[in-house]
C-alpha cells in the first residue's frame, strides 16, 4: 500500500502535490471548526437549561418558601396581646402579600418544564400545601371574629374587672370570650398549623435542592464541554503546522531531485550546442535583453505572489486570535454563571437567617405567655387575699395587728409581679429586636435578587460578545480568500512572461537556420527550468 501510494506521488505532477497538502490542510481546518462549533452548539444548550429553566424554578420556589414562612411568622405574631393597631393591620397586609407572592412563585415555577422526580416531589408539597392553606384560612376566621370582638387584650381586661368588683358583668363575659379565642388561636397556630408547616416547608426544601443538584449538573456539563473543545482545538493546532512541516519536507524532496537531474541535463545540452549558437550571438543579444526583460517581470510577479501569501498568513494569525478571543469569552460566560449561583446561594442564606429570626421570635412569645399566666395567677392570689384581711380587720376590731403578716405576704405577691412585668417588658423588646433583624434579612434577600438579575445580564452580554468575535473570523476568512485571487492573479502574469519568452525563442529560431538544432535544444532546456521555477 505505501509503495503504490509512494509510487502514485511520484507520478503526480508539481500542481497536483500542491493541491494535494493544500487539501489535507484544509480537512484539518475544517475539522478544528466543526469541533469549535460542536462545542459552542453544546455549551449553549447547557446555559439554556441552566439560565431559562433552573434559575427561574430556584426563584419561584423561593418566592413560595419566603411568602409560607413570613405567613406563618405572621400568624405567630397576630397571637401578641401587646400589639397595637397600627402593627396588627401591618402583620395582616404582610400576611395578605405573602399569599399573593406565594401564588405568584407557583404560577412561574408550573409553567416551566419538569422532570419526572422533581414532578412527585412538587406534587406532594402541593398536597400539603393546599391543607396549610385551609388551616390557615382557619386562623384567620380565628382571628377576624376575635378581632371583631374588640377586646384584644382579654387576660389585662379580665384582671382590670376584677379589681372593679365586675366579675359578673357583660364585659367580663365579653373578655372570657376572647379569651377562649385566643387559646383557640394558639391551639390553631402551635398545634394544628405548625406541624403541616414544616412538614410542607421540607418538602418544598426537597424541590429546590433537586433544582440546584441539576443547575450544578449542566454547570459540570457545560465545564465538561469547554474542556473537551479546548482539547480538540489544541491537537488541531499542533495538528496542523506539523502536518505543514511533514507535507514541506516531502514536497521539497519530491521536487529537489528531479530538479537536480534537470538542472545536469541542461547544462549538458547547453555545453554541447554552445558551439553551434557561437555564430549567432549578435541576432540574440536583442532577444536575450527581451528575455531579459520577461524574467524581470516573472520576478516582478513572484514578489508579488510572495507579499499576497504574507497577508494570507497574516490573516490566518487573525482568524486564530479571534478563534482564541471567542474561547476566552466563552470562559467569561461561565464565570458569569458561577456569579449567578453564588447570589443564589446568597440569597438562600439570607432567607435561612429570616428563618431564625422568625423561630426566636416564636420562643420568646412562648415565653410572654407563661409570665403573662404568671402575672394572672399572682394578682388572682393578691385580689384573695386582700379580701381576706379585709374579713379578718372586721372581726378583730381593735386586735387587728395580727393581720401584720398577711400584709407583709400580700406585699411579697406585689412585688413579685412587678417583677413578672419587667420580665414581659424585657421579652417584648427581644421581640422587637427579632422583628428587626427579620425585616433587615428580607432586604438583604431582595438586594441579593437584584444582584442576581444583573449577573445573569452580564452573562448574556458576554455571549453577544462571543457572536461578534465569530463574526469577525468569517471577515478574516473572507480576506484570506480575496488574497488567493490575488495570487491567481500574480500567476497569470508569470503566464505571460513566460509566453514572451517563448515568443522570443521563435525569432531567434527564424533567424538562425544553422543553430536551428541548438537553439531547440537551449529552448527546452529553458522551458524545464521555468517548469520547476527556477529564474
Amino acid at each position: 500500500m505505501n509503495h503504490r501510494f509512494s509510487t502514485w506521488f511520484k507520478k503526480m505532477g508539481l500542481q497536483g502535490k500542491l493541491i494535494s497538502a493544500f487539501f489535507i490542510m484544509a480537512l484539518i481546518v475544517f475539522a478544528v471548526g466543526w469541533v469549535g462549533q460542536l462545542g459552542s452548539f453544546w455549551l449553549t444548550q447547557y446555559l439554556d437549561e441552566i439560565s431559562e429553566v433552573r434559575l427561574p424554578s430556584i426563584v419561584g420556589l423561593q418566592m413560595v418558601d419566603q411568602g409560607l414562612r413570613v405567613s406563618h411568622a405572621g400568624e405567630m405574631a397576630l397571637l401578641n396581646t401587646r400589639l397595637s393597631d397600627t402593627v396588627r393591620e401591618d402583620q395582616v397586609n404582610r400576611i395578605q402579600q405573602a399569599l399573593l407572592q406565594m401564588q405568584a412563585g407557583r404560577d412561574k415555577y408550573e409553567r416551566l418544564p419538569r422532570t419526572q422526580q422533581e414532578d412527585k416531589l412538587w406534587k406532594n408539597f402541593l398536597s400539603k400545601w393546599e391543607r396549610w392553606k385551609q388551616e390557615h384560612e382557619e386562623f384567620l376566621r380565628l382571628y377576624q371574629k376575635f378581632e371583631q370582638g374588640g377586646i384584644l387584650a382579654p387576660q389585662t381586661t379580665q384582671l382590670a374587672l376584677w379589681r372593679q368588683d365586675r366579675a359578673n358583668s357583660q364585659e367580663m363575659i365579653a373578655a372570657q370570650a376572647a379569651s377562649t379565642l385566643l387559646e383557640q388561636m394558639n391551639v390553631q397556630v402551635f398545634t394544628i398549623n405548625r406541624p403541616v408547616f414544616n412538614s410542607a416547608a421540607q418538602d418544598l426544601e426537597k424541590v429546590i435542592k433537586v433544582n440546584e443538584t441539576l443547575a450544578a449538573n449542566q454547570k459540570q456539563a457545560a465545564d465538561l464541554s469547554v474542556t473537551q473543545t479546548q482539547r480538540w482545538v489544541v491537537l488541531g493546532t499542533i495538528a496542523g503546522p506539523l502536518t505543514a512541516m511533514i507535507l514541506g519536507i516531502i514536497l521539497s524532496w519530491s521536487i529537489a531531485k528531479p530538479l537536480d537531474r534537470a538542472i545536469s541535463g541542461i547544462i549538458n545540452e547547453i555545453v554541447s550546442s554552445s558551439s553551434q549558437i557561437s555564430a549567432t550571438v549578435e541576432q540574440q543579444e536583442r532577444i536575450a535583453q527581451e528575455q531579459a526583460t520577461s524574467v524581470r517581470q516573472t520576478t516582478t510577479a513572484m514578489d508579488e505572489l510572495g507579499a499576497s501569501s504574507r497577508q494570507s498568513a497574516e490573516q490566518a494569525e487573525a482568524a486564530a486570535a479571534d478563534a482564541s478571543m471567542a474561547l476566552t469569552l466563552a470562559e467569561g460566560g461561565s464565570q458569569a454563571v458561577q456569579r449567578t449561583l453564588g447570589g443564589m446561594t446568597e440569597l438562600q442564606q439570607k432567607v435561612r437567617g429570616i428563618a431564625g429570626s422568625t423561630v426566636l421570635l416564636s420562643q420568646q412569645t412562648a415565653q410572654i405567655r407563661e409570665i403573662s399566666s404568671v402575672v394572672r395567677d399572682l394578682a388572682g392570689q393578691t385580689n384573695m387575699l386582700a379580701l381576706n384581711a379585709a374579713v379578718e380587720a372586721v372581726r378583730a376590731g381593735e386586735h387587728g395587728k395580727g393581720f401584720a403578716v398577711l400584709a407583709a405576704e400580700i406585699r411579697k405577691l406585689a412585688d413579685e409581679s412587678k417583677k413578672s412585668a419587667d420580665k414581659i417588658n424585657a421579652l417584648v423588646a427581644n421581640i422587637e429586636t427579632a422583628s428587626n433583624s427579620t425585616v433587615l434579612a428580607t432586604d438583604e434577600g431582595t438586594k441579593t435578587v437584584e444582584d442576581s438579575v444583573k449577573i445573569a445580564q452580564e452573562t448574556a452580554d458576554t455571549f453577544r460578545s462571543v457572536s461578534e468575535a465569530i463574526e469577525q473570523i468569517c471577515v478574516s476568512n473572507q480576506q484570506i480568500a480575496l488574497t488567493s485571487r490575488q495570487q491567481a492573479v500574480a500567476i497569470d502574469q508569470v503566464i505571460y512572461a513566460m509566453n514572451t519568452i517563448n515568443a522570443g525563442a521563435k525569432q531567434t529560431a527564424g533567424g538562425i537556420t544553422q543553430t536551428k538544432v541548438g537553439i531547440d535544444n537551449l529552448k527546452q532546456a529553458a522551458q524545464n527550468i521555468k517548469a520547476f521555477g527556477v529564474g
